[in-house]
């Protein structure tokens, strides 16, 4: 499929009308924007939203989608690095939340319109979180089997616990606030750290 670009500036349509559902879900909630406000906030016809996207939801899936795909690949890098699983799980712990912050309207929109999905969409959504959580929880128990971290909590609380944590920031954190994303992550994966300790 060629890469339709704007006259202005060269930015993709894709990449223009996500922008402008972005926007707009944040600003008025998913269900209260039409597909005619995209549109026209993109500076596109209808014709070529439904060209990239088959519907308004399919922009809501894209819209987390894209968070999560960058959030897999980063967690698979650092759950395969040649490092101890302690500094493993400490660096995705910490980045699951600086990539949370950096994309904190995505992530505040889909959990507000997860609804709006259809079943298949969030089947689709579910199964890419679960795959997610797998693989941190993963981590977690390589660590329990190794002594390293304790076994008094289960995995899968442990990870519940964190990632609470991290679907819980767009409720409070504010970019001009006293800590910056990477102060963040640190304390909440030294917290994680801290409870997994034997």
């Amino acid at each position: 499929m060629p890469r339709t670009t704007t006259d202005g500036d060269g930015t993709p349509v894709p990449q223009r009308l996500l922008a402008a559902a972005t926007r707009l879900f944040a600003e008025q909630g998913y269900d209260r924007t039409s597909v005619q406000e995209i549109v026209e906030a993109a500076g596109v016809t209808k014709g070529a939203l439904y060209h990239y996207f088959g519907s308004k939801d399919d922009l809501l899936h894209e819209i987390y989608a894209r968070v999560l795909r960058v959030q897999q690949e980063r967690l698979d890098a650092f759950a395969g690095a040649d490092e101890p699983v302690e500094k493993r799980l400490r660096a995705a712990a910490a980045d699951v939340v600086v990539t949370t912050i950096e994309n904190l309207d995505d992530a505040s929109i889909f959990f507000r319109s997860m609804q709006h999905l259809s079943p298949e969409k969030n089947k689709q959504v579910r199964a890419e979180r679960r795959r997610y959580h797998e693989r941190f929880r993963a981590l977690v128990e390589e660590g329990q089997r190794e002594g390293v971290f304790s076994t008094v909590t289960p995995a899968d609380l442990v990870v519940d616990y964190h990632f609470g944590s991290v679907h819980h920031l767009s409720t409070w954190y504010r970019p001009n606030g006293p800590l910056t994303p990477q102060q963040v992550a640190d304390h909440l994966a030294d917290l994680l750290l801290r409870a997994l300790r034997p």
